[in-house]
């Protein structure tokens, strides 16, 4: 095999603080890195998408389409990079084509390069109008397959998953291994197989949970994989990634050197380390837990499912909570656990202990998970359950989005008096009720200063504990 040098992603800006500091992280703490970044020689920078957008206005009072026009002025070289969700967009259902065209259109008009796009269900129909108009708008289109293990998951499955993702129009191909769950010689394996299938790059995103990222990385590496995602060292490790210096220590001077400065990244390391000891990192993020591979939360959900318990003052019901998630997972039809769906069958789980009985409560994520509302589940779901959660509903088997009429005309006529463009529009159509919040404060600036002075803010919650209270009414 010829090895050339491997392309490093870095997340320090996105996953890094989204897995470890529940995306808190603010533009203001990223600007006076940026030059350091932009310089660094990265293949590209992911700073958008996830869970950023929604924290942005629920949290940090900033508008997440300013942010990234900021970022985009600051780093004029680097590819900037984006997760996003296939048709739930960044929220946390399906929204019309018309409105997942108009967000790509829009992201990539204020600074987007790459957009890495997934279905939670590994559903390709819920991928297909993304992919589109990425595409259409001049993006670079990052087809991801969501990985997990599972009896109907394995290597055949996702080499078929990734073959149909390239005839669909990929440019890159992802791994998103988002609960560490791709083990080292299982990464060599199924990367040379992709390689041997397909034709386009392969981009592998892993983290530390289990402790075996880096040697995910290095076998990766060894079977020929083009770039990975990795994250500066005051922000990686744990549920984050693995760590950008070790990887580009290791491979200096081999054939997959990748070319990049450690004296370079150890200056942007300082300048982080003073951003990290802001941010409020609960150490459990940062130990290794290889019950991972067990239960299989990805790294933003664990912090999530700790902060829902001691909300709940039940904290010490965490290790029950996390032997359930397989339970429920498998009632399910085991989906892989990436937003939505860890967020669906965490909270169910949840739930389940709490109330003592399995599926006495089911919230409306739930149900429309088992109705097919989200798409087709990769395995056989259990009946019983989902009788007991949707009685006698039909199941939806067409692309669900095929269901929705055209919603942009509705979102604008809705937001009127508070959207000042298209892309506020967008935000209202996917948070309504955080939009119109930070709508008002913004358009009413001294209104809001006054509320702010009342209002005794603790600030450091999981981003999505407000949308799992809310399935749990």
């Amino acid at each position: 095999m010829e090895y050339k040098p491997l392309y490093i992603t870095d997340t320090i800006l996105r996953d890094a603080h989204q897995s470890q500091a529940a995306t808190r992280m603010r533009l203001e703490d990223m600007l006076p890195a940026c030059e350091m970044l932009d310089n660094m020689g990265y293949w590209s920078l992911e700073c958008w998408g996830g869970a950023t957008f929604d924290a942005c206005m629920r949290f940090l009072n900033e508008d997440p389409w300013e942010r990234l026009r900021a970022l985009r002025k600051a780093m004029p070289k680097t590819k900037l990079q984006m997760l996003l969700r296939g048709q739930n967009i960044l929220g946390y259902k399906h929204y019309a084509d018309d409105v997942v065209d108009a967000f790509c259109r829009k992201s990539i008009e204020n600074g987007i390069d790459v957009v890495r796009i997934f279905d939670a269900l590994n559903d390709p129909r819920n991928m297909e109008q993304a992919m589109k108009s990425v595409k259409k708008y001049g993006g670079i289109c990052e087809a991801a397959i969501s990985y997990t293990t599972s009896p109907v998951h394995n290597e055949e499955y996702f080499v078929n998953l990734a073959k149909t993702l390239e005839q669909m129009g990929a440019d890159v191909i992802a791994i998103k291994d988002m609960a560490n769950l791709l083990l080292p010689m299982d990464a060599y394996n199924l990367v040379k197989k992709l390689k041997e299938t397909v034709s386009v790059p392969i981009h592998l995103h892993t983290h530390n949970t289990t402790g075996t990222g880096d040697m995910t990385n290095l076998m990766a590496a060894w079977a020929g994989v083009d770039i990975v995602d990795c994250a500066l060292s005051p922000l990686g490790n744990g549920t984050s990634q693995p760590t950008t210096e070790a990887l580009v220590a290791t491979l200096k001077g081999t054939p997959r050197d990748t070319g990049l400065d450690l004296k370079k990244l150890s200056d942007a390391a300082a300048y982080f380390r003073t951003v990290a000891n802001k941010l409020e990192i609960n150490p459990k993020v940062l130990k290794v837990d290889t019950n991972t591979l067990l239960y299989q939360v990805p790294g933003g959900m664990l912090s999530n499912l700790i902060s829902q318990l001691k909300q709940a003052n039940a904290e010490d019901k965490y290790y029950e909570v996390l032997a359930e998630i397989p339970r429920v997972r498998e009632d399910f039809g085991y989906p892989p656990l990436v937003t939505p769906t860890s967020q669906i069958v965490g909270t169910q789980a949840v739930l389940n202990v709490l109330s003592g009985e399995r599926y006495k409560m089911v919230t409306k994520e739930s149900k429309g998970l088992l109705r097919g509302e989200y798409g087709k589940v990769p395995g056989t779901v259990n009946e019983e359950v989902r009788k007991k959660a949707i009685g006698d509903d039909e199941v939806i088997t067409c692309r669900p989005a095929d269901l929705i009429e055209p919603e942009l005309e509705k979102y604008k006529e809705e937001s009127k008096g508070l959207a000042r463009c298209e892309e506020d529009v967008l935000s209202y159509a996917l948070f309504p009720q955080v939009a119109t919040k930070f709508f008002e404060a913004r358009n009413n600036p001294v209104k809001s200063e006054e509320k702010a002075e009342e209002k005794n803010d603790k600030n450091s919650d999981e981003v999505r504990v407000v949308y799992v209270q809310d399935l749990s009414k």
